[in-house]
C-alpha cells in the first residue's frame, strides 16, 4: 500500500501532499483539480485520498487500494 494523498488548503488554492511529505506534490487553483490529481496518484499507489475542508478538518476519505472492509455484494 502506497502513501495516502491529502488534499489541503494552500496559500494559492489547494495542494496534494503525500502523507509525511514536507513538500506538495501539486498545487492547484481549485479543490476539484487537486482531488482529481490525488485520485490518480492514489489509484496508482493503491492508497487513500483524504480530502480536507477549508478549515483543515477531514471531510471525506476514499480508498483506492486494499480496502480492509470490501463491500459485500
Amino acid at each position: 500500500m502506497g502513501t495516502n494523498q491529502h488534499v489541503t488548503p494552500h496559500n494559492s488554492g489547494w495542494q496534494v501532499k503525500g502523507a509525511g511529505n514536507s513538500k506538495a506534490t501539486a498545487v492547484t487553483k481549485t479543490q476539484s483539480e487537486a482531488i482529481s490529481i490525488a485520485k490518480s496518484i492514489a489509484k496508482n499507489n493503491k492508497s487513500e485520498v483524504v480530502i480536507h475542508g477549508t478549515n483543515g478538518r477531514i471531510r471525506e476519505k476514499n480508498s483506492y487500494g486494499n480496502d480492509p472492509f470490501p463491500p459485500k455484494g
